[in-house]
């Protein structure tokens, strides 16, 4: 098992069908304790989550569901404080909360671009400063943000200018604190995914639009959630020991550079 004995948190795991839920699933698998938050987590949610991947889970499985609004400082720090307090550590975190938008340039108001760079950029940052605050009394811990190959290729399949633009600056601000944070023994990377079979797909993109896209990627499919998840199971895990900064691809070869 990859995270025995580690504590992980996922931010954005309040979809069955999403990026972050599967990586709660495979984080669990490898025998992590396993912390999900989204904004939208209520009571219900929270017990559907957790008998979905005990259903699944061959062995005995610590998680968790809980609510936390990224954007929001104070939620950030009540999250990590009763993590700290329940398991003693944190040894990384996972940020796959994030929202998309398809929209032309032009047409892009002033209060969808806050919403964006609130959401993705501020959000990516203000969990990022919590969770540093634990990893320096700690001496190491991880950080794996997800940003896009929007953020690569100058806008994505499905989102706008102000979308590849949140996703860049993620890019860089994680660059950022593999940086600075390297000699406390933190490690910080990105997962790049590209077109993946989630909600956000949904009314997005069609049948037709699909198998167009599908015919230009070398390994002809749309990624699995849990395709990213693997990505962010071995940046989290000792096997990565020596990498930090990085940006790892997951798209299936569709953007090769």
């Amino acid at each position: 098992m990859l995270l025995k004995d580690k504590v992980c948190i996922i931010a954005g795991a309040g979809s069955a069908r999403g990026i972050g839920y599967a990586t709660v699933q495979l984080f669990a698998q490898h025998g992590a304790t396993v912390i999900g938050c989204d904004l939208s987590m209520d009571h219900e949610r929270r017990a559907d989550l957790i008998a979905g991947i005990q259903d699944q889970a061959g062995h005995d499985i610590t998680v968790d569901f809980v609510a936390c609004d990224i954007t929001n400082p104070l939620d950030c720090q009540q999250m990590t404080r009763d993590a700290v307090a329940r398991y003693g550590h944190i040894d990384g975190i996972v940020n796959c909360a994030g929202i998309v938008e398809s929209r032309d340039m032009l047409d892009i108001d002033g209060a969808s671009l806050d919403r964006m760079l609130t959401v993705n950029l501020k959000g990516a940052f203000t969990l990022a400063q919590e969770m540093l605050r634990v990893f320096i009394g700690q001496g190491h811990g991880t950080i794996v943000n997800l940003a896009s190959v929007a953020a690569q290729r100058g806008g994505g399949l499905v989102g706008g200018s102000h979308y590849a633009a949140s996703k860049g600056g993620m890019i860089s601000m994680t660059r950022s604190i593999a940086r600075e944070f390297g000699p406390k023994g933190i490690r910080a990377n990105v997962v790049c995914p590209s077109m993946t079979e989630t909600g956000m797909l949904d009314g997005v993109v069609g049948a037709s639009m699909h198998e167009q896209i599908v015919s230009q990627i070398p390994l002809r499919r749309a990624a699995l959630p849990v395709d990213i998840a693997g990505a962010c199971l071995f940046l989290t895990s000792d096997l990565s020991a020596y990498v930090t900064g990085a940006t790892i691809d997951v798209n299936g070869g569709s953007h090769i550079h």
